[in-house]
């Protein structure tokens, strides 16, 4: 069976020349202007009981452009504009699908600046990349090669704000093809103390990147605190220390995530994993922080998207299965048990490390699903056969 060609965005850092940081930058403004413009006629038509979709709202950007008022709108590439109202017509058509909520304004200060380039805007030649209405390629700083032979599709430009530029390439990458069968499973146990704790035993600690630049952020935040709000140069200058301290956590969060995901994709052909709802949890004032530094939803994005290129299996457990009170030899179900009790004994004689424990109750309930169908719930009570389903052994595969 052939391979499916995987489209996969390479995201390197340049720096602009005056000239196209000013014409980027104009472009941002446009892009974020048309797209509070025909959000606000959407939403106005939604309270009229009309409907407005994407080819009225092109429609509507081709007017604005002859007005006086808006005649700066024909200054910039009109590929990003139209862009816009294509990323505007899928916000709606993810709210109708009840995916995503209702589509919010883009603020100047908080929103991403960016501006997506499809190919009749941009050209890619010898490794330099020309965007319209620029004379000059960007300075990319090219810290990985594109795959052989790819193009790029298309091109977005970002600049975050820490005031660093980015420009990403979606291309077709022919290099990533499924991996040659394992036989290994893992259960995988997502906690705070251990970022996770594997159904073999093992404990992969929590960096905690967030808590090591505490100090230094809140230096940088009380610096902030102590400037006049308004345009001011200094206040720029400490707004932009604090984003920059920021930018730092998350770039070495984001890469100890993807070196233990690419590592447990590679070695195992299941990985089980529990169906948390992280959105709720983080309502609770005492972990928030703690869960938010951990990010588990992007920890199971990342399983996603490379089981699926890498042809491996993600199994999701059911959120109310009791990993952690289910023991793990016999099957039985103990009673409440707060976060503080990291060990406890079964009536059996086993003596269980909670987290270990869950993850070895989360392969097994994975296990029971891929096999055999068995669904994954809640264990009431004791069934007709006096085994649930989560303690299935799995059939032998063929190979």
């Amino acid at each position: 069976m052939k391979a499916t060609p995987v489209k996969r965005a390479f995201k390197y850092r340049f720096s602009p020349t005056d000239a196209q940081a000013a014409e980027l930058l104009r472009t941002f403004g446009c892009v974020r202007k048309v797209y509070n413009m025909a959000l606000a006629a959407r939403t106005e038509a939604w309270t009229r009981q009309q409907r407005v979709n994407y080819n009225a709202t092109s429609a509507m950007l081709t007017a604005w452009k002859k007005t006086e008022d808006l005649a700066y709108l024909n200054h910039v590439s009109s590929v990003p504009l139209q862009q816009c109202l294509r990323h505007l017509q899928a916000a709606f058509s993810n709210f109708f699908a009840k995916r995503a909520r209702y589509p919010r304004f883009k603020s100047r200060r908080k929103s991403r600046a960016s501006a997506e380039y499809t190919s009749s805007a941009f050209r890619f030649r010898d490794g330099r990349l020309y965007l319209a209405k620029m004379a000059e390629p960007l300075d990319i700083l090219w810290s990985r090669p594109l795959p052989q032979g790819a193009r790029p599709s298309t091109v977005t430009v970002s600049r975050d704000s820490a005031g660093r530029w980015f420009v990403s390439m979606l291309c077709e990458d022919a290099s990533v093809k499924p991996l040659p069968p394992a036989d290994a499973a893992v259960g995988i146990d997502a906690g705070l103390h251990q970022l996770v704790t594997l159904s073999t035993g093992e404990k992969i600690s929590n960096p905690r990147h967030e808590r090591r630049d505490r100090s230094r952020l809140a230096k940088a935040q009380r610096a902030l605190s102590r400037r006049s709000r308004g345009n001011g140069t200094n206040r720029a200058k400490a707004r932009r220390k604090v984003a920059r301290i920021h930018a730092q956590i998350a770039d070495r969060r984001r890469d100890a995530l993807h070196k233990l995901t690419t590592r447990l994709v590679r070695e195992n052909q299941t990985l089980v994993i529990e169906d948390l709802t992280v959105r709720n949890m983080v309502k609770n004032s005492s972990l928030a922080r703690a869960i938010s530094d951990a990010a588990w939803s992007e920890l199971r994005t990342m399983l996603e998207y490379k089981c699926a290129w890498y042809g491996r299996n993600l199994v999701a457990v059911d959120r109310w299965f009791p990993s952690s009170r289910l023991c793990s030899d016999c099957g039985a179900l103990q009673g409440r048990m707060p976060l503080s009790v990291r060990t406890w004994t079964c009536a059996c004689g086993t003596t269980h490390d909670r987290d270990v424990n869950a993850a070895k109750n989360l392969l097994a309930a994975g296990l029971a699903v891929s096999v055999c169908g068995a669904g994954v719930r809640p264990q009431r009570e004791t069934s007709r056969t006096g085994q649930s389903a989560t303690k299935q052994k799995p059939s032998q595969r063929e190979p």
